[in-house]
């Protein structure tokens, strides 16, 4: 039997303009993390992040509307090399 996984991401929304942060609040460094946009939203690509416990990855994103076009896929490796995906509303 194997314990849920607490997801350790906090996705942290802007009050003005157009910079996110996504905080690992986890006790894992996690690897390979990546973010993909679904919809009208734009965001520059940069390479896979490792994102230490306490630390965060700074994102700007761009667009009209992302609360009603846009979803975010968080993408990241664990330790064991498991990866798990996360989706992230505006």
């Amino acid at each position: 039997m194997s314990l849920a996984y607490r997801v350790p991401w906090i996705f942290v929304r802007p009050r003005a303009g157009r910079t996110y942060m996504l905080d690992n609040l986890g006790g894992e460094r996690l690897t390979g993390v990546t973010v993909t946009l679904f919809g009208r939203g734009l965001m520059p690509v940069g390479p896979p992040a490792v994102v230490d416990p306490g630390m965060n990855l700074e994102l700007t994103i761009y667009g009209d509307d992302l609360a009603r076009d846009t979803v975010g896929i968080v993408r990241w490796f664990r330790p064991d090399g498991s990866e798990w995906l996360w989706r992230v509303s505006f």
